[in-house]
């Protein structure tokens, strides 16, 4: 640090800690407490790829914000945190064991999500924007140095090559290039870098192609997070490409954002020479978040006005016939046709809807069928969509939340019956029973679409369930029928509903009348859509269970779907989101 740094705040001691994350595994962490009495809040740093959490230490005492509880975990597979070094099973994983680590401080001290901030750097960055983007906490401040949205690999096409080799010979691993001289001017950086052993050249292939596929979405989305962020962007970055920095600033949404070019500074943003001026920066941004009181931009009305909106009027304006894009959907509508004659899951979709009850339980059976050889092979290309594969990861997060749910609720002392309000042919909820080992006091299955109300019944009856499962046509929508319902349902369902309807008002009607209905410690399960790679071939190519129309969906960002939650009365206490960031489910309890 410079002398005209801020004055520091030296901590008298360290605690060197880990907590258990989501798969059990203990990661390892620092923690220094605030030199106040009653700390003013709690700021986690994460550090860059290849480091560990002593390397940010430093800036505890450099921003001077002795106030503040102090964080600083080594990820998973660095420093003294566990697994093979530069691994993880997915960067999906990852961005959960913060989601994990952030719980674990909530619950340990006390913290409320509100009263945190982040500061990220490198690839730590990336792992917090897409950590907000995903899970939507409504953190007070979040911090990027230098994320690393695209690194500079300088050998041609070496991204494909990576992910060939990975498809030929499995994960393998990939040795950084980067000298310590090219990552900072300040030569005790340096030199602590070059000596430090726990301190790790390797990064497994899976992560850095992970890291790839998240930084582009997150960046092409950035517009769904909504925390006050700063961006501290290093003007002679020899690691990281600049252009999906200014991108993503442009796309965040918040209005509090800033953006600063540190012009000279290297890829250590906040371990250059004269990293004082990044530091001053971040201690402002960070001071002024907490002397003003939080204040969350309200996305509830996004169906009437907002990006997914405008989304959503585009694929729902249909091309001109003659055009090329117009005479492209064409043929691959009329391709879908065809293949269904073949293809028992695209003769499904075509005939019921590929977004209904019929098509999402061929999708969970997850069996290719069809005439003959071929028609098996198009119906395993069907089945192996990234849009269905997600929607099978979404039944398995359903049964395990699901399990989570009973096991909270009997702790409690509490009745166990079960409302799901729309649940198609009902398999996801009788699976998640059957293989929990708490048995329920009864479920009530609803569906508005006769269909799934027989095919719902009959799974009953083949399950020997009809004690205490039933089956009954509803409406989702009705709020007060389902404020009506008993007995009172202690644990909600609510699956691959919402994201059919664009509509809010609806949406609210329909958890208005859960909330009415549910005693307060009750708990709701919702999932969202967030994201998908593949709208505009949703929308143009395929029909809904509505009539046979266009299939067009309008994405709710996860602090939309929450905040809808919120509103009603509950209060989200967990989340699963699968790799490709494309579905969540959650869990809420009600207030």
């Amino acid at each position: 640090m410079s002398a005209d740094s801020s004055p520091t705040l030296a901590r008298d001691a360290v605690d060197e800690t880990t907590f258990r994350t989501h798969d059990g595994t203990e990661l390892f962490y620092r923690k220094w407490s605030a030199k106040s009495g009653k700390p003013k809040g709690a700021i986690i740093l994460l550090h860059r790829g290849h480091e560990h959490g002593g390397r940010v230490s430093h800036l505890v005492d450099e921003l001077g914000l002795g106030d503040f509880t102090f964080y600083a975990w080594d990820a998973r597979g660095h420093g003294h945190s566990p697994g093979e070094r530069g691994y993880s099973p997915s960067f999906a994983a990852s961005v959960r064991d913060l989601d994990s680590f952030v719980k674990h401080i909530s619950e340990t001290d006390g913290f409320d999500i509100a009263d945190m901030a982040v500061i990220a750097q490198s690839v730590g960055a990336v792992l917090a924007a897409t950590w907000v983007h995903d899970y939507a906490p409504p953190i007070r401040a979040l911090v990027l140095a230098s994320p690393a949205f695209s690194v500079k690999l300088y050998v041609p096409l070496a991204r494909e090559g990576i992910w060939l080799l990975q498809k030929l010979k499995g994960q393998f691993f990939v040795n950084s290039y980067v000298k310590a001289k090219f990552l900072t001017h300040d030569p005790a950086r340096i030199a602590s870098f070059d000596s430090d052993p726990l301190v790790t050249r390797a990064i497994a292939s899976n992560i850095l192609l992970d890291l790839y596929s998240n930084a582009e979405r997150v960046v092409d989305d950035a517009r769904a997070i909504l925390v006050p962020t700063q961006l501290l962007i290093s003007g002679s970055d020899w690691v990281v490409r600049h252009a999906p920095q200014h991108r993503f600033y442009e796309n965040l949404a918040h209005p509090l954002k800033e953006r600063h070019i540190l012009k000279g500074f290297y890829h250590d943003t906040l371990g250059e020479k004269d990293r004082a001026i990044a530091v001053a920066h971040a201690r402002r941004f960070i001071l002024e978040r907490f002397d003003a009181k939080p204040d969350p931009l309200d996305v509830t009305k996004a169906h009437q006005t907002g990006f997914t909106r405008d989304e959503q009027d585009r694929l729902s304006t249909p091309h001109d016939l003659l055009s090329l894009k117009g005479l492209y959907w064409a043929i691959y509508r009329a391709s879908i046709r065809f293949s269904a004659l073949f293809s028992k899951g695209l003769k499904t979709g075509v005939e019921t809807g590929f977004d209904s009850g019929s098509t999402l339980d061929y999708v969970y059976e997850n069996k290719p069928r069809g005439m003959g050889p071929g028609g098996k092979l198009i119906d395993k290309q069907f089945l192996q969509a990234i849009g269905w594969r997600g929607i099978r990861q979404r039944k398995v997060h359903l049964e395990e939340l699901i399990n989570i749910a009973l096991a909270k609720l009997q702790n409690a002392g509490r009745s166990t019956n079960i409302l799901d309000i729309a649940a198609g042919h009902g398999r996801y909820v009788l699976d998640a029973i059957a293989k929990s080992t708490i048995k329920p006091a009864s479920v009530r299955l609803q569906d508005y679409s006769p269909i799934n109300v027989d095919a719902g019944r009959k799974s009953i009856v083949e399950r020997k369930l009809e004690e205490t499962a039933s089956f009954h046509q509803a409406d989702a929508f009705d709020g007060d029928k389902l404020a009506a319902i008993q007995p009172a349902p202690d644990l909600a369902i609510v699956s691959g509903l919402y994201e059919l309807f664009p509509d809010n008002a609806l949406i609210e009607a329909s958890l208005g009348g859960l909330a009415q209905s549910m005693q307060r410690g009750s708990l709701l399960i919702y999932t969202n859509q967030p994201w998908h790679p593949q709208l505009e071939m949703i929308a143009r190519a395929l029909t809904s269970h509505r009539g046979g129309e266009a299939w067009v969906m309008r994405r709710r960002t996860q602090a939309e779907m929450d905040q809808l939650v919120a509103a009603a009365g509950f209060k989200k206490i967990d989340q699963r989101i699968d790799e490709w960031g494309i579905f969540t489910v959650s869990i809420a309890e009600r207030l």
